[in-house]
């Protein structure tokens, strides 16, 4: 039994971690803000903390073997596209803190949740969308506010690696998405989103769908990120590598798929003016098979299928569902 810290244990990566590592008989202590929205955490311990405070990593380290560093202030598009200054000071706060309690206290291992949004826009335009490898996120230049964020936190943790005796993994998460996770207020992502737009739809209603829908996206399931998650924490790779699917969809598709799901005849409209990212992005994958003899199984429509009845249900307990 290995005693773990999941930090960011409140939010909806951080909690389906918990319940993996708790089936598996590990020892977890959670951290985060809040508790999870949802359903209680099977933390042996949940602390509730901002780990934006130095002594406060310091406390919650103490006595771990494992930390899986998952806390961050994040959203879809339309928050981390608003909130640039706030994202990029509160994650660099959290990750700093974090690395250095971690080493303070003689933790063996950390992993850190980066992002495909450190890939480099001009790797994502139209004329030039394809699978991206690790390698392409140089030269820079990731997203902004978060992506940046991101790019400049896989360098701390390198220079930890290679500086103290902390063993260091990290993983470039793909749209995650499943249930359990934020699916109002802003911070949720496109699955998510359309999941909430098409259960409140009357039939023949219309769904207002973000972009043109022409945008393309490989979306992951939660069940197969937090599998990936424990596998890289336990490999021997140090290197940054990507978690994710690699087959890519349209968001009209995705839009579409939702709404097949639901059983009912809607409306996409699309809106261009709103926040849609960068036009193309999807996972290569060579080097995850490669470095694991593993990649993700869920097909998205059953993943999505899960995510949607999961949202209706919700929705339906607050009367908000047709």
């Amino acid at each position: 039994m290995r005693r773990i810290l999941v930090a960011g244990a409140g939010g909806f990566i951080g909690h389906h971690l918990v319940n993996y590592l708790k089936e598996r008989g590990e020892w977890v202590r959670g951290v985060d803000l809040k508790r999870p929205e949802f359903e209680p955490s099977k933390a042996d311990e949940f602390w509730i903390n901002d780990l934006r405070d130095e002594a406060v990593c310091r406390k919650v380290t103490q006595g771990i073997e494992e930390v899986y560093q998952l806390a961050a202030d994040m959203g879809g598009i339309g928050y981390i596209s608003r909130y640039r200054r706030e994202v990029a000071r509160n994650n660099v706060l959290i990750n700093a803190h974090v690395l250095e309690a971690a080493f303070h206290n003689g933790v063996e291992r950390v992993f850190f949740s980066s992002s495909a949004c450190v890939y480099p826009a001009y790797r994502q335009r139209e004329e030039d969308i394809r699978p991206l490898k690790e390698e392409d996120a140089y030269p820079a230049e990731p997203e902004e506010g978060y992506g940046w964020e991101k790019l400049f936190s896989e360098k701390l943790y390198q220079y930890y690696g290679e500086e103290t005796e902390l063993k260091i993994r990290v993983a470039r998460f793909h749209n995650v998405f499943g249930p359990l996770g934020t699916y109002e207020g802003g911070r949720e992502k496109a699955p998510a989103a359309l999941c909430r737009k098409v259960a409140m739809a009357e039939p023949r209603g219309v769904v207002e769908v973000w972009g043109d829908g022409k945008q393309t996206r490989s979306f992951l399931y939660v069940d197969d990120c937090v599998e990936g998650i424990v596998r890289i924490m336990r490999s021997q790779w140090q290197e940054p590598i990507n978690l994710g699917s690699d087959r890519m969809v349209c968001i009209a598709e995705l839009a579409k798929m939702v709404a097949d799901i639901s059983g009912k005849e809607v409306k996409l409209v699309f809106e261009a003016d709103k926040p849609q990212g960068v036009r193309g992005r999807n996972s290569d994958n060579s080097r995850l098979r490669a470095v694991l003899g593993w990649e993700p199984t869920t097909r998205l429509e059953v993943g999505l299928e899960k995510t949607y009845r999961w949202i209706y249900a919700e929705l339906s307990r607050r009367g908000l569902a047709r």
